[in-house]
């Protein structure tokens, strides 16, 4: 199949490695010529362009664009597709994607593959990224079949695991999961840069280990990204913020009361709740 990708960064140079060895075609186009040139020395693509008339022969174009350009990329790609064409976009957050996207071509799927890295750009790009990973569909009641059943067959051989749902509840459930982690993440790298005394910040940078890798990692991540979470998905990101805040706040007491039955009995509901998010 020609496959076709808008937006040649960590998701789209991923999903190019990924198709091309599986035998598909890939054309790709980005906005800097460097790196239309790049992407084809790292074995992205198999053909790049800034001219968006490169993928008026995919069959499937894959929007890989930040959240913001995703509706002017599919303005500038609009008179060089053929009708049949499938479009379909990675975007972390699908209500006002698919608002906005669906009136202007009816062969859209929404689709978001929940996997990445904490570094960006094409140079970040890796076979496999996705093994393994959720790859979440939103189709809407006047989504054609016929157009799922097509980005169902292309994902499924990167071995994902693919779910379907509506844009909102996608958005309310990713707000949890992946947006409120980023926020808690940064913030949590905040209050320790926050730390007054530099000798005991310098000695915490050289104390922290895997407990502050792990928690921090999202925190310390593309900062256009979580801008875009925020700025895409607000309501349901603060609604989050909020939920954690509260939580936040109950721990808070239980130490202040020093209410250590009922601080390890919070700890054991978490500590039996986590597998159940993996």
């Amino acid at each position: 199949m020609k496959i076709g990708i808008a937006g040649l960064g960590l998701i789209g140079g991923s999903l190019g490695l990924d198709f091309r060895s599986l035998g598909h075609e890939v054309l790709g186009v980005s906005r800097r010529p460097e790196t239309c040139e790049q992407a084809i020395g790292l074995g992205v693509v198999d053909r790049a362009s800034t001219d968006w008339s490169l993928l008026a022969t995919a069959e499937v174009i894959f929007l890989c664009t930040p959240l913001a350009a995703i509706k002017p990329t599919v303005l500038q790609l609009l008179p060089h597709l053929a009708p049949e064409t499938v479009l379909t976009d990675v975007g972390s957050v699908k209500a006002s994607v698919v608002e906005e996207i669906a009136p202007l071509w009816h062969n859209f799927v929404g689709g978001h593959p929940m996997a990445g890295r904490a570094e960006s750009g094409l140079e970040a790009a890796q076979p496999n990224l996705f093994v393994g990973a959720a790859y979440v569909l939103t189709p809407i009641a006047d989504t054609p079949a016929a157009a799922v059943n097509c980005v169902e067959d292309l994902v499924r051989p990167l071995q994902t695991r693919i779910y379907h749902c509506q844009p909102a509840a996608h958005d309310r459930a990713v707000a949890m999961i992946s947006h409120l982690p980023v926020m808690t993440s940064a913030s949590l790298i905040a209050a320790c840069m926050a730390e007054p005394d530099d000798a005991v910040l310098k000695l915490a940078q050289t104390l922290a280990s895997s407990g502050f890798r792990d928690t921090s990692r999202v925190g310390g991540g593309n900062p256009e990204l979580g801008v875009m979470m925020a700025r895409y998905n607000q309501q349901e990101l603060l609604r989050s913020l909020q939920a954690y805040r509260a939580q936040l706040d109950q721990f808070m007491a239980l130490i202040e009361q020093a209410d250590w039955a009922a601080l390890e009995q919070r700890l054991q509901q978490t500590h039996a709740a986590r597998p159940e998010f993996l």
